[in-house]
């Protein structure tokens, strides 16, 4: 018996040691004293490794606990004290992660990376910035048609960024259509049919995925496939119905009806959604003295707003054509080209100018200029990162523009999970984001810079982003309480459109809300064609605890596809005992901290209360009617779409392990023009 008791303090003095000796990585930390340690810090040094563990596995609950206990042992180590604030951070704690860092902090460890880290989530915890609608544009790189003396492009003349961070240029001086990524390499490059494109100018994206192209000198719409594949023209020359003179900007409204700006015939032509004429308008009426000069076009729900560069303006119609009014006062503008859409705002390019219209009241605000050199600001469109993309046809370049508080910022940069199962291989897990949890997506290798106790990791490679990812996981949770229960027929709806729409790919959840929340189903949505109301265990009730039934999907997600979504199928109203356990910025922390996106079905169209309003408002999601025209399959469409920012990296590692007792430290480094960000991190090779 003695000796068995002297083996395991041995082992627990070796460990210690280990621990004391390894755990020294962060910028601050205080490097502890030479020698063995007592046994507290051994027992520390087991459940931080299980903590650890527990972390990277989703099980946060259990990680806080760990750490927890860890700390029982070593009260005031500065590197559990920051791992228990990450895991509090991952379960939407985020007022008790941000007290554990800032002790941190105040006792000398973690440096300017932790102060960042701090700044950032207390910054997030405040909604409704207003100040940063009306904040100027700085550009934060460039892309040069012409480099080291190579031809690249020639004439950019319009834009259209993808959801994977890449972008389409029209070239116009050099007849083809370029697809670029984030870095600004060139990834294809279309020159057309065999004829080749005719001065091609505008470029847009229909419902379906295909691109149309405007091709200004052949007096044509060039429809492609999304992979730029040339599949047949619209329009011919001429001044008839369906013809075209020197066609410039396009437009699709929700029928999928195409319009163009004609600017020879002076008007707007309008086609359907397979390329047959409609009708035109533009033309002089009541009030309006007709188009001289149309050029750039948006549709925004009913209205067509049309800028004219004879005019100097933005006029309004309705889809039918009828005018409605000056949006832009006339003379207001030198020479407006493309109208893009910018979150409630209209963005117009103005020559040398990139200008915001409001389009309730027409209110002009400067975005950016470009200054008194050689410039033609010809398109400027919001890309996924939430960038502005900016052609500039004289200067020959493509500006990479973003709002200065977030070139000040810097990107925010975190360790989702490191899988070591394969040791030396390492599996690394990377969220980056912006300040105000916008995901940066479309980054490359090139992006990345891993380093292991200081020194650059060995075999670095690119697997993969999570936005690349065509399926998804999705958890319907569906309401118990009285007044849903009122829409049978509505809830079964919702359901079976979503499983139907999800096409075989993916898990699909199925939950119901009540005073205790119920896992009803687990599996293929292609099981679930048959669903019934009557077949769910929860009964109906008074009191629904959505903060449960919340918090049970959400945990269920975590370690579920890349892309996973919560679906809350309701009549809209929240219970008063709805939020008893846990607060809403406690369940969009837990949701947003762990990538999951939440959208609502609502069985009727009367308003949300405001409890779930605000979990729309400060999620990934949308508001949906069940009986929208469109129906619910383009949900899953637009769950997939949701930008993810989640990017998987191998190395190999050369650290000694101490058998899988060691912590090995990890830092990770992202760099995007001139933006970047970096953080620390850790983690145990498996037990030898």
């Amino acid at each position: 018996m003695k000796k068995i008791k002297f083996v395991i303090a041995a082992l627990l003095l070796f460990t210690a040691r280990t621990f004391a000796q390894e755990t020294t990585y962060s910028a601050g930390m205080t490097v502890p004293k030479e020698g063995i340690r007592s046994s507290d810090e051994g027992f520390a040094a087991q459940e931080f490794r299980l903590g650890v563990q527990a972390y990277y596995k989703g099980a946060f609950n259990e990680a806080i606990a760990q750490f927890e206990k860890a700390l029982s042992y070593l009260p005031n180590d500065n590197l559990i004290l920051e791992w228990l604030g990450n895991a509090y951070y991952r379960a939407g704690m985020e007022g008790s992660a941000l007290s554990y860092w800032q002790t941190c902090s105040e006792n000398g460890y973690g440096g300017l990376l932790l102060q960042n880290k701090i700044e950032i989530v207390r910054e997030r915890r405040v909604t409704g910035d207003v100040a940063e609608k009306t904040m100027k544009l700085s550009e934060t790189g460039s892309f040069d048609g012409f480099y080291n003396g190579n031809h690249i492009f020639s004439g950019p003349i319009s834009i259209l960024p993808n959801m994977d961070g890449t972008f389409w240029i029209t070239a116009y001086n050099s007849n083809e259509l370029l697809l670029l990524n984030l870095n600004g390499k060139v990834l294809d490059r279309i020159t057309g049919p065999i004829n080749g494109f005719d001065s091609p100018l505008d470029i847009i994206r229909t419902n379906d995925g295909s691109l149309l192209v405007t091709e200004l000198a052949g007096d044509r719409i060039a429809v492609l496939d999304e992979n730029g594949k040339f599949q047949k023209y619209i329009g011919s020359k001429g001044r008839g119905l369906g013809q075209m003179v020197g066609p410039q900007y396009l437009a699709i409204d929700y029928l999928d009806r195409i319009y163009v700006t004609d600017y020879g015939n002076r008007r707007v032509d309008v086609f359907d959604k397979d390329g047959n004429p409609l009708y035109y308008f533009g033309g002089k009426q009541p009030g309006f003295g007709g188009l001289k000069g149309p050029t750039g076009i948006i549709i925004e729900g009913d209205s067509v707003f049309v800028a004219d560069d004879d005019y100097g303006c933005i006029f309004e119609f309705d889809r039918s054509g009828n005018y409605i009014r000056e949006l832009v006062e006339q003379k207001t503008l030198n020479h407006p080209e493309a109208l893009k859409k910018w979150n409630d705002t209209v963005i117009v390019c103005d020559k040398n100018k990139i200008i915001s219209v409001d389009m309730e009241t027409g209110s002009l605000f400067e975005y950016a200029n470009t200054g008194n050199g050689p410039s033609r600001i010809t398109a400027a469109a919001a890309d996924v990162n939430n960038n502005v993309l900016v052609t500039d046809f004289t200067a020959n370049e493509v500006y990479v523009m973003s709002k200065m508080q977030e070139l000040v910022g810097g990107l925010f940069v975190q360790i989702e999970n490191v899988d070591a199962s394969k040791f030396p291989q390492v599996t690394v897990e990377v969220k980056v984001e912006n300040r105000h949890r916008q995901p940066v997506v479309g980054l490359q290798e090139e992006n990345f810079y891993f380093l292991e106790n200081k020194r650059p990791v060995s075999g670095l490679k690119y697997k993969g982003s999570a936005a690349n990812n065509t399926y998804g996981d999705i958890t319907l949770i569906i309401d118990r309480s009285n007044k849903t229960a009122a829409y049978k027929t509505e809830v079964e709806t919702a359901v079976k459109e979503i499983a139907a729409a999800m096409g075989g790919k993916g898990t699909l959840r199925v939950i119901s809300a009540s005073s205790i929340p119920s896992t009803e189903y687990i599996g293929s949505p292609d099981r679930i064609g048959n669903f019934n109301m009557d077949a769910l265990k929860n009964p109906e009730t008074k009191n629904v605890k959505i903060d449960l039934a919340l918090r049970l999907a959400a945990n269920d997600l975590i370690n579920a596809a890349k892309k996973r979504t919560i679906i809350y199928i309701t009549d809209g109203t929240a219970s008063y005992e709805g939020f008893d356990e846990y607060n809403m910025s406690e369940i969009t922390s837990y949701l947003n901290n762990n990538s999951i996106d939440f959208s609502i079905i609502q069985v009727n169209q009367g308003a949300l209360d405001s409890e779930l309003q605000y979990l729309i408002d400060n999620t990934c999601g949308e508001n949906y009617y069940v009986y929208r025209p469109e129906g619910l399959s383009s949900i899953y469409r637009d769950f997939i779409n949701i930008p993810q920012g989640v990017y998987q990296l191998t190395f190999n590692s050369t650290l000694p392990t101490n058998f899988g007792e060691k912590f090995l430290p990890l830092e990770v480094e992202v760099y995007l023009l001139n933006r970047s960000g970096r953080t620390e991190t850790g983690y145990f090779a498996p037990l030898q």
